[in-house]
């Protein structure tokens, strides 16, 4: 079932979450790596890689606002109306995530002079030209955006891990990449 129902999300929806997910989770483990490198080749085959890791997020959370814009969602299982709030308020600051952590890296390769090329297959314009205030103001929001975006992610499975073993109403599982439905 490619799309979404009443009772559960529909596989691309799927592959979007548990993908981005993963992607996300690699991309944030080699940004940390990273910084402490040596300068050397391997180092600059690192931070290729990152950014066009990034890159390829940023255009996945573009196809993914798109899909689910035009998707039905499954009904949200009964909850208070705080719960519900803030559920609702975590997926927006996910999504704004998504799109800032990317959009800041990019920037701040702009403003620190570095050409950026996806997977050497072809270049990128600058998003703004060489400036080194403008690099430390990026620098600092694409690392403080990558850990909300860690905190924030953990919440969300903090809160579905809840659903499914305090609540039981079948939340987790409709997003499961095999199983689906609620109970």
């Amino acid at each position: 079932m490619l799309r979404s129902t009443a009772t559960t999300w529909g596989v691309v929806t799927r592959l979007f979450h548990w993908g981005m997910l993963l992607l996300f989770a690699g991309i944030l483990s080699v940004g940390y790596y990273m910084t402490d490198l040596p300068l050397g080749p391997q180092k600059l085959k690192v931070y290729a890689l990152h950014k066009s890791v990034g890159l390829t997020l940023l255009a996945l959370a573009a196809l993914r606002l798109l899909w689910r814009l035009g998707e039905r969602r499954p009904l949200p299982a009964p909850m208070p109306a705080w719960q519900a709030w803030a559920a609702s308020a975590a997926h927006v600051a996910l999504y704004a995530l998504m799109f800032l952590v990317p959009l800041t890296g990019w920037l701040f390769n702009s403003a620190a002079g570095f050409p950026l090329q996806w997977f050497h297959l072809f270049n990128l314009p600058a998003l703004h030209a060489s400036d080194p205030a403008l690099k430390s103001i990026a620098k600092e929001l694409h690392e403080t955006g990558a850990m909300l975006l860690i905190v924030l992610g953990l919440a969300h499975g903090a809160a579905a891990l809840k659903h499914h073993f305090l609540d039981r109403d079948g939340t987790l599982a409709s997003m499961l990449p095999v199983v689906g439905g609620r109970r």
